[in-house]
């Protein structure tokens, strides 16, 4: 099981570029560096009300809109009134749904063709929604993957342990067959150890 974003792609250009460009497109100037910090506090807020909700960590397709439209709002509030920013966040929304947004990264290409020479099922479990779908096929080395599991399909998102043993049935496999391949240390390594599977860190 791989992690996709920071594991397998990043996004291109960077995020703090492509919410530059979509809120040039709508007439707003803003500094990259200054976006980076803002995007990393609105995203570190929704996560604390994922936290926080009951129970922890549940989500839906409606509830990652929910989120995305709640980062980008919150990036661009102090340049912007409501409807420039949904404006934004319905740019920002496509642009991420597009596979050319995305490339692949080498390490973990590596990773991947690793595991398939040595004849291990290749599945990508991430918190992602459902414009993974469509990226997964288009994409390398997601396109290796036979199985797409998305965090807005399962109603779970990393750590919770329901996403884990979501995964699990759908696989028909146990916890202790599966290993998943991640760069977060909490949302991937250590949730997995927690749930019962092996764990394996990469990236910086």
């Amino acid at each position: 099981m791989f992690d996709v974003v920071g594991t397998l792609v990043e996004p291109w250009p960077t995020v703090p570029v492509a919410y530059q460009r979509a809120a040039r497109r709508q007439g707003i100037e803003c500094p990259a560096e200054d976006l980076r910090g803002r995007f990393a506090a609105a995203w570190q807020r929704q996560e604390a009300i994922d936290a926080a909700a009951t129970p922890p960590y549940a989500t839906s397709r409606a509830r990652e809109v929910q989120r995305w439209r709640g980062i980008v709002h919150e990036v661009f509030a102090a340049e912007a009134p409501e409807a420039v920013r949904e404006a934004v966040f319905a740019d920002l929304w496509g642009h991420f749904a597009d596979p050319g947004a995305w490339r692949p990264l080498e390490q973990g290409q590596r990773l991947v063709q690793a595991a398939l020479d040595a004849g291990c099922g290749v599945a990508l479990a991430s918190n992602f929604d459902e414009r993974l779908m469509a990226i997964a096929g288009a994409v390398d080395p997601l396109r290796l993957a036979t199985h797409v599991f998305a965090s807005s399909e399962l109603g779970w998102r990393k750590p919770a342990a329901a996403f884990f043993r979501a995964v699990e049935a759908r696989l028909g496999a146990t916890s202790g067959e599966l290993l998943l391949v991640g760069d977060d240390p909490r949302l991937d390594v250590a949730a997995a150890r927690s749930a019962g599977w092996r764990s394996l860190a990469v990236g910086g």
